[in-house]
């Protein structure tokens, strides 16, 4: 049985996390968050150095602030690490990179396969529609931090040529869009879990493809199902590409 960690556990995806690992048969040791606590009976830890259970795997749904102590225990006890934070820098993912040389290290800003597929779908599409203009769309809870989220990067770097211009948002009275333009907008309200779209306009016909997760259980299940993956891993660095493929 694996003996898991949870790093953020006090949050909303980390609760989340907690119940359905205990329903999947992973063995919850501990948690670690900004407060000591409990979730599901399990000790929450306000530092990684009062981590004393022996622990196989890390899953980090946390600030990307807390980047540096979580890679320092991984690496400490050779444990394999799922980040699921966003908002990491060039900075984070140079040290993330550096750490998965030690041990298996699976990062995603997004862990819905369905947004997997959304990238290769649109990938696809932009070889296929040379000349149309391209818009991306996320939208989100008030609560989400940073913009645009990791998962609309994801997206740009999927559909974006060397010469591409993004745009993040338009106003004034000069935003007429130029040939090689990519137009990103975030929106923020409520309790939106996540969505993405990315639209294809070209003369007379518009081609859109879209993904919505309708609750954060999408995340934790893609979050678990890569685990289980990572957990037969060697040191290296791994994303969705790898697991979705593996199958």
């Amino acid at each position: 049985m694996t003996r898991l960690l949870i790093s953020g556990a006090l949050g909303r995806m980390g609760r989340m996390l907690a119940e359905e690992a205990i329903k999947q048969g992973f063995d919850l040791v501990c948690g670690v968050d900004r407060v000591e606590g409990a979730v599901f009976g399990c000790p929450v830890h306000e530092h990684f150095d009062k981590v004393s259970e022996q622990v196989d795997l890390l899953i980090d749904f946390s600030v990307p602030e807390n980047l540096g102590a979580v890679l320092a225990f991984a690496k400490s006890r050779k444990v394999a690490c799922v980040l699921g934070t966003t908002g990491y820098s060039q900075s984070d993912m140079a040290h993330i990179k550096q750490a998965a040389e030690i041990i298996p290290v699976f990062q995603s800003p997004n862990m819905s396969r369905g947004v997997y597929v959304l990238k290769q779908l649109a990938a696809q599409a932009a070889r296929l529609l040379p000349g149309f203009d391209i818009e991306i769309v996320e939208k989100h809870h008030n609560q989400k931090a940073d913009s645009p989220s990791g998962t609309a990067l994801a997206l740009l770097d999927a559909v974006k040529k060397p010469d591409s211009l993004v745009v993040y948002g338009r106003e004034g009275k000069q935003t007429k869009r130029q040939d090689n333009e990519i137009g990103m907008h975030a929106l923020r309200g409520g309790t939106v879990a996540g969505e993405h779209e990315v639209g294809f306009y070209g003369s007379n016909e518009v081609i859109t493809l879209s993904h919505s997760a309708q609750s954060r259980g999408v995340f934790v299940a893609g979050a678990l199902g890569a685990a289980k993956w990572l957990a037969n891993q060697k040191p290296g660095l791994y994303g969705m590409a790898d697991y979705m493929e593996s199958e």
